[in-house]
């Protein structure tokens, strides 16, 4: 029952993050038009930080480099699957861009902004879950840079080898990784040059979850309340999403029989709502922003209650 409390205790102080931006935007502070501006700097900034600061935490071995790449390798073979099942049970309708931002809300889930500090909460004593958090948004950002981006502009150009390599994600983690390999570490503590850097980095990367929110309560306050709840489609991709995918994952990872550690962060990362870069994909790309707002927004209203009961089963 801890694991329910402590994760309903988190969520909802995570959706009252988005109350600020939802009155930045109603009095007129902030213009809608600037929520895309937010959304960068969640992406390019806070999320680079947040890499930063979570491989600092861990201790590298050998053990915990081959689950890496294990929990790298499933993961981004489930996300594949999902989205490649979605993509042909609607590909007669992708001309319809709410069809387009569905087939990629069933999959993609908050495993970075939600995730790391729902993770650090349920497993105060294990260092190492943030780091599996950043291998789950690699995987979530070479597809999404890629094939989710193609998918939602329909344009074959983000199918490259520049996309994988250059984006955030990727850039952050090769920085990272050498420091994890020969345990370099940055001392928080310390008043000097290097620790004030650590700060800095440290206060950055837990800025995303707060960001991520605002982002989400700004764009909230620029739709039709209504219109969260009329859309079938958006009921559809919260079900598989925060139900069916981890309840696969689960059932996979038992028949595998991976590490426990392993097997209870994926889990709880895929139990996370409907990921936020949805609507940060769209706000950049500039398609399907309202679908995919109303999707992210309902699904982490709906997380309240669905994330609690997943984190029973761990």
């Amino acid at each position: 029952m801890q694991e329910f409390k402590t994760t309903l205790i988190m969520v909802g102080i995570m959706l009252a993050y988005a109350v600020p931006g939802y009155i930045l935007i109603k009095v007129k502070f902030v213009k809608s038009d600037s929520i895309s501006a937010f959304s960068k700097v969640l992406l390019f900034v806070c999320q680079p930080a947040l890499t930063l600061y979570s491989f600092n935490k861990a201790d590298f071995s050998k053990e915990l480099g081959v689950n890496l790449l294990i929990f790298l390798g499933i993961i981004t073979a489930i996300q594949l699957a999902f989205i490649g099942v979605f993509y042909l049970i609607f590909r007669k309708k992708m001309s319809d861009v709410r069809y387009r931002i569905t087939t990629i809300a069933t999959t993609l889930s908050n495993c970075s902004f939600l995730g790391v500090p729902l993770l650090e909460a349920i497993f105060p004593d294990s260092p190492n879950v943030a780091v599996y958090s950043m291998m789950y948004f690699l995987s979530m950002s070479l597809l999404g840079w890629t094939l989710v981006s193609t998918i939602i502009t329909r344009d074959k150009k983000y199918i490259s080898l520049k996309k994988i390599v250059i984006n955030p994600a990727t850039i952050s983690i090769a920085i990272s990784l050498p420091f994890f390999f020969t345990g370099f570490k940055i001392d928080f503590s310390n008043g000097q040059l290097l620790g004030q850097i650590g700060n800095m980095i440290e206060l950055l990367g837990k800025m995303t979850t707060a960001l991520c929110m605002l982002v989400m309560g700004m764009r909230l306050a620029t739709i039709k309340f209504k219109s969260l709840f009329t859309n079938w489609m958006q009921y559809f991709a919260i079900a598989i999403n925060q139900i069916v995918f981890p309840l696969v994952v689960l059932g996979l990872l038992t028949l595998l029989r991976v590490d426990t550690e392993l097997k209870s962060c994926m889990f709880i990362m895929c139990a996370c709502p409907v990921a936020a870069v949805v609507q940060n994909y769209a706000e950049i790309l500039g398609e399907g922003q309202d679908t995919a707002a109303n999707t992210v927004l309902l699904g982490t209203m709906t997380s309240i209650a669905t994330l609690p009961l997943m984190a029973l089963l761990i």
